[in-house]
């Protein structure tokens, strides 16, 4: 028998799988669109769709059941004055999961979720977060290296400030 199956449990216990969720759909109906694996897309996908038919209901009720979600105030006004109307007249299908190509690190399978109906103004798309930031272009790192090697010759070079640091004797400044 297949028991208990109804549950995708993330490989997380129930407090961070549940952690999980509101940030993926905090981050969702912040950015209106996530990179994400597959299965944390359809799981944040569920909870998004819900959240949305709860906002088209728009009574008080339902704003204190998102706000319970979401734990933030600003984004629930977002989702019942900016989110909800868009899918006034759509019953479901509110969210999308399109397949990305696997992550170049640990090639896991990654995933595009976003709201079917985008609005007017571009958006940047929200990825996990990362320490790794993108190289530069070759441009804007020849006048970083040239704007270090300016303030270099002013305060008299790297060897000079390092004979000053380990002068024995002396004056100290």
């Amino acid at each position: 028998m297949r028991h208990r199956d109804g549950v995708d449990r993330l490989s997380r216990p129930r407090a961070q799988r549940l952690a999980l969720k509101k940030s993926l759909v905090r981050a969702l109906f912040l950015y209106e669109r996530i990179k994400t694996s597959p299965r944390k897309a359809k799981a944040a996908s569920i909870e998004a769709e819900r959240l949305i038919t709860l906002a088209k209901r728009g009574d008080l009720h339902a704003k204190r059941l998102a706000f319970s979600f979401l734990n933030d105030h600003k984004l629930t006004k977002r989702l019942f004055d900016e989110i909800a109307p868009r899918f006034k007249e759509t019953n479901g299908g509110y969210t999308r999961i399109i397949k990305l190509v696997s992550r170049k690190g640990d090639n896991a399978p990654m995933s595009l979720l976003e709201l079917t109906k985008l609005s007017e103004k571009e958006l940047p798309v929200r990825t996990p977060v990362s320490k790794a930031k993108e190289p530069a272009p070759a441009v804007e790192q020849a006048e970083a290296l040239s704007a270090v090697k300016e303030t270099a010759k002013k305060e008299g070079g790297f060897k000079e400030n390092i004979k000053k640091m380990f002068k024995r004797g002396g004056k100290k400044e």
